[in-house]
C-alpha cells in the first residue's frame, strides 16, 4: 500500500476521526490494512469487521496496543479510529447479511473501498487484470500471477480473496513498485462483480467460463453469463492510447463467453483449443494426468508442459498466456513459466505420494459438476489402467434445483471413467452406485482399513464439506512427496 496519513485516510474513506486529533492523524502514517487483529503490525490499519462468531469492533483496543495505527470502523470504538460514514438503509447487509444488522460491516466495507480505489489511482502505472468464471479461477489466478512475476513485481490474492473484502484487501497489497495486480471477481448476485470492479477497475478482464456454479442463486447458465459478463461491461475501451486500452480475454470454447465480446468496449483476445483462438492449444497430449501442447500464438509459438495435473488446466494456461502476452511477455518467456508453475494455493489439485505408493489428490476446496468432471478425469488418468482409483466426494453446494441429477452425474462419470471405489461423505444424492458414509471420520476409518499400495485417491467437495480433513488424515505421516 502506497503510504498515507490517517488524516487522508478519513477523507478519502468519508471518515471521522475518533480518539485522535487532527494534527495527531497528521502525523500517523498508515501503511497496510489488516482485519485480522492478532496480525496487525506497526503502520496497519485495522479493519472492523462482525463476523459470524466475533465482533471487530470489540478488537479493537487490542489491535491498537499490538501496533496497528488505527481503526477503521463503524461504530465508535475504545482507540482512535476512523468511524466510516453509515451506508443507507437499503445497502446495509447486503454483503453480510444476518451477521451485520446494524449495517457497521457494510458501512466499514464501503469506506474500505473508497480507499482502494484511492490508493489504484495513484498508481497508474499498475496494470490491473480481473479473473471471474464458474470454475478455475483461482488457478488461472496462480497460472496468470506466475506467468507475469518474471516481467515485474505482481500481487495476487493469498488463497481466494475475491469478494467485497479479498479484492480491496490484496488490491491495497500494491504500491509505486508493483507492476500488475491480479484478482478474482466472485459473484453471489447481480451486480456483484460490477461492484468490485468499480473498487478496484481492471484494465483486462479474463472470463474462463460459463457452469453452474452458484445455479441456485442464479436460476439458470443465462443469469451466471449475465453477471460474469459485468467483468467485461467495466473495460476500458480497446483503443485508449498507449497501455490504458482495455483487453477481454475471453473463452472461445464457451460459448456463453465468447458470446461477451459483443458486450465490451474492450478488445477482445480469444484463447481455447477451438481453431479460430486467438491463443491456442496444439498438439495436445497426456501422460499422467499431465498435459502438453504447442502454445500457438500471434506472435509465435512455443511448446509447454505442464505439472499441473489434469487436462483442464490447458485452458486455465491458455487465459494466462493471453494475458502475459498482452503486458509484455513473449511466447517463450510464457511456455518456461507455464511449465514450471506448480499448485500455489492449497486444496487445488495438491497431489501428494504416501511412502506406501498411495497417492492423495486433495481438491476439496470447491466443487460444482464442471470442477467435479474435470476433477474425475485428471483422477483417471493419474490412475491410469493399472492403478486402483477412489474418488471421495461430498456434497456440491449452491447448484439449484438440478444438484440430485448432478450428483448422481457425477457418480456415473466416475464409474465410466474407471473409477473402482466412489464414496460419498454425506451426500445421499450421489445414488445407490455409491458407497455411503456420514461423516469425515467413517470415510478415514473405510479409507484407513481398505486403502492399497499404488492407490489413487480424489477428494473434492463444496468448501463447507470440510472433506480437506479426509486428504489431511490421509497424509499424516512422514516422508510424503509432492509430485
Amino acid at each position: 500500500m502506497i503510504e498515507m496519513t490517517l488524516a487522508e485516510v478519513a477523507t478519502v474513506t468519508g471518515g471521522t476521526l475518533h480518539r485522535i486529533t487532527e494534527a495527531e492523524a497528521e502525523a500517523t502514517a498508515v501503511t497496510a490494512v489488516e482485519f485480522d487483529s492478532r496480525r496487525v503490525g506497526p503502520g496497519g490499519l485495522f479493519l472492523a469487521l462482525p463476523g459470524e462468531r466475533a465482533d471487530g469492533h470489540d478488537f479493537a483496543a487490542g489491535a491498537v496496543t499490538r501496533g496497528a495505527a488505527a481503526v477503521l470502523a463503524g461504530r465508535p470504538v475504545d482507540a482512535p479510529a476512523v468511524i466510516a460514514p453509515p451506508v443507507e438503509a437499503r445497502d446495509a447487509g447486503t454483503y453480510l447479511g444476518a451477521v451485520d444488522p446494524d449495517g457497521h460491516g457494510a458501512a466499514v466495507l464501503a469506506a474500505l473501498g473508497r480507499l482502494t480505489r484511492h490508493v489504484l489511482g495513484a498508481l497508474p502505472g499498475l496494470a490491473v487484470v480481473g479473473i471471474t468464471g464458474s470454475a478455475g479461477k483461482t488457478s488461472t489466478k496462480d497460472l496468470v500471477a506466475a506467468v507475469l512475476a518474471p516481467l515485474g513485481r505482481t500481487v495476487a490474492p493469498p488463497e481466494s480473496f475475491n469478494n467485497e473484502l479479498g479484492t480491496p484487501y490484496t488490491a491495497l497489497r500494491a504500491d509505486a513498485t508493483t507492476r500488475h495486480l491480479v484478482l478474482e471477481f466472485s459473484a453471489r448476485g447481480a451486480g456483484h462483480i460490477a461492484a468490485l470492479c468499480a473498487v478496484a477497475p481492471p484494465r483486462i478482464g479474463v472470463v474462463l467460463n460459463v457452469g453452474s456454479a452458484h445455479l441456485g442463486e442464479f436460476g439458470s447458465r443465462a443469469g451466471i453469463a449475465a453477471a460474469k459478463g459485468e467483468l467485461v461491461e467495466a473495460l476500458p475501451p480497446g483503443d485508449l492510447p498507449g497501455e490504458r486500452g482495455g483487453v477481454a480475454v475471453l473463452n472461445a470454447d464457451d460459448d456463453l463467453v465468447a458470446a461477451m465480446a459483443t458486450r465490451t468496449p474492450a478488445r477482445v483476445v480469444t484463447f481455447g483449443r477451438s481453431a479460430g483462438a486467438d491463443v491456442r492449444a496444439e498438439e495436445v497430449r497426456t501422460d499422467a494426468g499431465r498435459a502438453s501442447f504447442r502454445l500457438v500464438t500471434p506472435a509465435g509459438e512455443a511448446d509447454v508442459a505442464l505439472q499441473l495435473v489434469g487436462e483442464h488446466q490447458i485452458s486455465n494456461a491458455l487465459a494466462a498466456a493471453a494475458v502475459a502476452l498482452e503486458l509484455g511477455a513473449t511466447p517463450g518467456q510464457v511456455a518456461a513459466a507455464l511449465s514450471a508453475a506448480v499448485p500455489a494455493s492449497r486444496w487445488r489439485m495438491e497431489v501428494t505420494e504416501r511412502p506406501d505408493g498411495v497417492t492423495i489428490v486433495n481438491d476439496a476446496y470447491n466443487a460444482n459438476p464442471e470442477a467435479m468432471a474435470a476433477a474425475i478425469s485428471a483422477l483417471s488418468a493419474l490412475a491410469g489402467p493399472d492403478r486402483r482409483a477412489w474418488a471421495v466426494l461430498g456434497p456440491m453446494a449452491e447448484i439449484g434445483d438440478g444438484a440430485a441429477d448432478a450428483h448422481a452425474a457425477a457418480t456415473g462419470r466416475a464409474r465410466a471413467a474407471g473409477v473402482e471405489r466412489v464414496v460419498a461423505v454425506g451426500a445421499p444424492e450421489y445414488g445407490p452406485d455409491a458407497e455411503h458414509v456420514d461423516d469425515v471420520g467413517a470415510a478415514l476409518d473405510l479409507l484407513r482399513a481398505e486403502l492399497g499400495a499404488g492407490d489413487v485417491v480424489l477428494v473434492k467437495a463444496s468448501r463447507s464439506a470440510g472433506l480437506e480433513r479426509v486428504a489431511a488424515g490421509l497424509l499424516q505421516s512422514e516422508g510424503l512427496v509432492r509430485r
